[in-house]
């Protein structure tokens, strides 16, 4: 039954070729760069939030994993929550320039942004 998953399929035009078979795309996540090779940009934003800002920290170029895992260092060092997903770290409040020293210190090239 798993080769039978339409969920994955959905969108796909029907073919009537008895002996087709589907073949899914792997999703291919660039490698992650050593820290030193990074350029991130460490900004604010307050853009469809009700007005509260947000720590952005773009520009990161790796796995879901590794951003996930510089995502919880930033927030659990900051003291606050936000999330990392789609490149993009936030982080809830105006913390750019902890932020900032926090990630040279670990070795980035952070930069303020705005």
């Amino acid at each position: 039954m798993a080769d039978n998953d339409w969920k994955k399929r959905l969108g796909v035009v029907f073919s009537t070729n008895p002996d087709f078979q589907y073949e899914e795309e792997a999703d291919e996540q660039p490698e992650t760069l050593e820290p030193s090779k990074q350029n991130l940009i460490v900004s604010i934003d307050r853009k469809g939030r009700g007005g509260k800002q947000v720590t952005l920290v773009t520009g990161f170029i790796g796995t879901d994993e590794d951003l996930a895992e510089l995502g919880r260092t930033l927030k659990v060092k900051c003291g606050v929550g936000g999330t990392a997903k789609d490149g993009e770290i936030t982080v809830q409040g105006d913390f750019r320039d902890r932020v900032v020293t926090l990630l040279k210190d670990m070795g980035y090239k952070a930069k303020r942004g705005n």
